[in-house]
């Protein structure tokens, strides 16, 4: 009995902390990015903003040029929409797309930092081929970021890529 006390008041601590709101993710999906591409010579552009206030958010990308016979792609042009969703675990956010050239996209994205961040991401296309990519990111400023990535899809080789973004 005099231990009843004790564990009470342990138990609502435990529950008051587990029941705190998660902290919110300092990373910012409002950007435009310029990317070159080390091994096809080619370079895109993309956009995502998140619309108003809630968790959606829309992409766009368009790839311009390339050696090593990759101009096929010049002009390959996408958009896509996706939810957000914030803090998933250990500060990991997470997103999913459904983008015009029927690619599903599942992503994951950490802020580590000392203002650097990483970044993951998995997607399958309408023929069934799969595409996965890392990156690492590095925050000079509030507004601009550089990063450098690797991606690896199914009936293509691995590239590199070189990236600078604009948060707004």
């Amino acid at each position: 009995m005099k231990h009843i006390l004790p564990i009470l008041t342990l138990t609502t601590l435990a529950a008051a902390a587990s029941a705190q709101a998660a902290a919110a993710s300092g990373l910012n999906y409002n950007r435009i990015g310029l990317d070159y591409n080390t091994d096809t010579k080619g370079y895109s552009l993309a956009a995502t903003a998140v619309l108003g206030s809630s968790n959606f958010f829309v992409g766009a990308n368009t790839s311009i040029g390339g050696a090593n016979g990759a101009s096929a792609s010049n002009g390959a042009d996408s958009v896509s929409l996706g939810y957000l969703f914030k803090n998933v675990a250990y500060g990991i956010d997470a997103t999913v797309a459904l983008g015009s050239n029927e690619v599903k996209t599942l992503g994951l994205r950490k802020d580590l930092g000392n203002n650097f961040e990483a970044a993951a991401s998995f997607g399958r296309n309408a023929a069934h081929n799969n595409a996965w990519s890392v990156e690492a990111a590095y925050n000079v400023s509030k507004q601009i970021q550089l990063a450098v990535g690797y991606s690896d899809a199914q009936a293509a080789s691995g590239t590199t890529n070189l990236t600078v973004r604009y948060n707004f």
